[in-house]
């Protein structure tokens, strides 16, 4: 191939490089209003009153709203395709305040020192209320998180929210209780991964102003613009046709943009005021008021033969969704089902679970997306399954690691095409050299140890969401790609700009990708459930057929020929005998003017019918250091099958990113809460995110299979990446130390005292 399978450079990193104006706030204009919130201070109050009058008297102030001012309208913040499996429980602005940073008022003004002079004017009057903290005394408490009469859900999810429960199901596949009984081996334990921030450098951000024909326009740094219509639409209570969302570029996302978290507080001012405003959320409120990964508890039991052989896994989690539920019934689902799927040839399995309410900061999408949790807990049982056996932690992955051609009874029972999850493990094992050497090594003043871990996601929401774009040939010969697609970061423009010059026979630098706003690009459910590669993707290459034809269909025309007896190679078009030849760039400027006279345009989407997994395996090396137990990772090797690799450049720098933040929630990230309800690290000096310093070396390899359903054969890359360091690094430990540490991060005072399960 000529394009699919290079490096190509992404096609705006000059622009980042240089520090170009691409940026939300780059783009708003000088006169903006400046929008910002007055927060609660409390976890749980009623507000009785709330006095704005000096507020609203402080020169340049504009507006001040309150609850009393909004529409009442119920909906979800959570950017889903719809209807939404997450409730509707949200309101713009209500009387009950559920979370230390929940919003109060919204305060707009021509600049931002009369709006802060204007948020300490403003006096609430609370009815402060026990809040509920303890996301395991959640069900049947006698605080009820949400109490209203008009909260609501679209689709069954299992929820009861007089129980303060969000979500709740299961999955079974056998006996597994029976299966359990007779193993000859059984283990039971439990694991507890902490809520995590996305730590995005470009923190929540939109403006909006009103065009001329009287619609709203919100311009959003999200992952989502097609949902934030609905969204917007929910909130204000207007039509979606008096909307258009745009997209610039995106400073990092992560998953926290899935959420629409800042975009409800300027539309409402602008659609209020017809004034454009704006909101930039300070590091402090991306942290504290907006949604992190969820935080969740695992109890796993896992029977084996003593040969190795793992005969039942059963998996209950208990996820921690906060104040709002949105993402809540859906990413639980994958802390089971992207992670009882890597052990398919169990007798029986069973998943099982319950998302609640409490008093902290809404939880929601973060890279990995619930499979993060789940595999932490599920690998790391099979890690202590092989130190209880006395085997080899690959050698019983290799006895009991799902396949290729298997059907994945615990993932939908989905046809398993393409998987290279064992030579993934060979490789892994040959990059660190791990058969010369023995999982725990004295080294002097520390102890050096090995561990493992195997990963698996997917590949966009099979049988929901939708991938749309647009080609068009344009004068001179050049391609117009449009997509509604979002590009944060991940270099999807560059990289469906490959697909189309592959189909297109042409260099990556005549395709012109454009990602431009809900009006003028086609419908994508937005950049989420590592969906991009693989689902918009095949829409290129479905659109990219539909034009190839249309070009030979009006090159026909033109010549006076039959189709059959047209040639197109990229560079020209010619008939088969030679009697007739054009360059690309003069039959294009034919089709506009004159001549051909036709537009050569095609679009087209797709939904897929699966959602194949990507698997890697990650393999650490880890020193922990006798006297302080200072943990430091030496060396991480990891191995992805992706399937057909479309550009190694960026798929490998999303391995390497997508590993260190996991080492991060391994070893030093931890969201906590004092007893009142208030977020402690709330900046990046009290939120421990990992350094250059602290990353060691991390060597990213590929191992490919075929996907027949994908283009090119590609699956997904951006999030399988993230999973394997948690499991990988405890396991780690535990043979360098003897101390399985269960609860997330793993520090060294956990090390020291043996505390496995704090």
């Amino acid at each position: 191939m000529n394009s699919v399978g290079k490096g190509v450079i992404k096609k705006d990193a000059m622009a980042l490089v240089t520090g170009q104006p691409v940026y939300c706030d780059d783009l708003a204009p000088k006169d903006c209003l400046i929008v910002k919130l007055l927060r609660s201070p409390h976890a749980y109050a009623k507000i009785r009153s709330i006095d704005t009058s000096i507020a609203k008297r402080i020169p340049g102030i504009e507006a001040v709203y309150t609850y009393e001012d909004v529409p009442t309208s119920r909906f979800t913040l959570a950017g889903q395709s719809y209807p939404e499996p997450s409730p509707y429980d949200r309101r713009i602005l209500e009387n009950v305040v559920r979370y230390v940073g929940d919003e109060v008022a919204i305060v707009a003004g021509a600049n931002e020192d009369c709006v802060d002079r204007a948020l300490k004017a403003i006096k609430v009057d609370y009815e402060v209320l026990e809040p509920l903290l303890d996301f395991e005394k959640s069900i049947d408490n006698a605080i009820v998180v949400h109490e209203e009469d008009d909260y609501k859900c679209l689709c069954e999810i299992g929820n009861d929210v007089k129980r303060n429960i969000v979500s709740s199901g299961e999955s079974v596949v056998g006996d597994v209780d029976a299966v359990l009984n007779d193993c000859e081996v059984v283990l039971e334990r439990d694991y507890h991964t902490k809520a995590n921030a996305q730590a995005m450098m470009e923190t929540m951000r939109s403006y909006c102003y009103i065009d001329t024909y009287g619609r709203l326009n919100c311009v959003s740094s999200t992952q989502i613009p097609f949902h934030v219509r609905r969204i917007l639409s929910n909130a204000l209570e207007i039509p979606k046709s008096k909307i258009n969302v745009i997209k610039p570029r995106i400073g990092g996302g992560f998953g926290a943009k899935q959420t629409a978290c800042c975009e409800i507080f300027t539309a409402f001012v602008t659609w209020k005021l017809k004034k454009p405003s704006k909101i930039v959320y300070t590091r402090e409120e991306t942290f504290a008021a907006s949604n992190s990964r969820h935080e969740m508890k695992m109890h796993v039991r896992i029977g084996a033969k003593k040969d190795g052989t793992i005969e039942a896994i059963d998996l209950y989690t208990l996820s921690n969704q906060g104040a709002y539920g949105e993402h809540g019934p859906t990413t639980i689902g994958l802390a089971g089902h992207k992670s009882l799927p890597l052990y398919n040839h169990v007798k029986a399995s069973r998943f099982t679970y319950d998302v609640v309410y409490t008093n902290t900061m809404r939880a929601g999408a973060y890279r990995g997306y619930g499979a993060t949790q789940g595999q932490f807990a599920v690998e790391s049982i099979i890690n202590e399954l092989a130190d209880e056996l006395n085997m080899d932690p690959c050698e019983i992955r290799f006895k009991n690691m799902t396949r290729e051609n298997e059907v994945l009874s615990q993932y939908y029972n989905e046809e398993l095409n393409a998987c290279a999850l064992d030579r993934c493990l060979e490789k892994a094992m040959e990059m660190i050299d791990y058969k010369n050497k023995p999982l725990r090594r004295d080294m002097g003043d520390f102890v050096r140890g090995l561990g493992v871990s195997l990963s698996m996601q997917g590949s966009g929401i099979s049988c929901l969401d939708v991938g749309s774009v647009e080609i068009k040939l344009q004068d001179d010969g050049f391609y117009t790609l449009s997509i509604g697609a979002t590009d944060m970061g991940t270099g999807c423009d560059t990289i469906l700009a490959q697909m189309v010059a592959e189909c297109m026979d042409c260099d990556v630098d005549q395709v012109v990708t454009s990602s431009l706003d809900t009006d003028h690009a086609p419908y994508d459910t937005g950049s989420y459930a590592s969906s991009t590669t693989y689902v918009t993707g095949t829409a290129v290459v479905k659109a990219c057929e539909k034009l190839r034809n249309s070009i030979l269909e009006a090159a026909a025309g033109f010549f006076d020929v039959d189709k059959e007896d047209i040639e197109f190679d990229g560079k020209k078009i010619y008939t088969l005998d030679h009697t007739h030849e054009m360059s690309l760039a003069d039959f294009a400027d034919a089709c506009f003017n004159g001549g051909i006279a036709k537009a050569l345009i095609a679009s087209d989407s797709h939904m897929s019918p699966t959602s194949p997994p990507p698997f890697m395996v990650g393999i650490a090396e880890v020193d922990v250091d006798k006297l302080t137990g200072e943990i430091k990772v030496h060396d991480y090797v990891s191995v992805v099958d992706c399937g057909t690799v479309i550009n190694p450049n960026l798929a490998r720098v999303q391995a390497e990113g997508g590993i260190v933040q996991g080492i991060g929630m391994a070893l030093s990230e931890d969201i906590t809460y004092s007893n009142e309800g208030k977020m402690r690290n709330r900046n990046f000096l009290q939120y421990k995110l990992p350094t250059r310093v602290d990353v060691p070396s991390v060597r990213v390899e590929f191992e490919s299979s075929y996907e027949d359903n994908g283009p090119f054969g590609a699956k997904s890359i951006g999030e399988v990446v993230i999973n394997t360091p948690t499991s990988a690094i405890a396991s780690a430990i535990k043979h360098a130390t003897g101390v399985q540490v269960r609860t997330l991060p793993i520090t060294a005072e956990k090390v020291l005292l043996g505390k496995e399960d704090e």
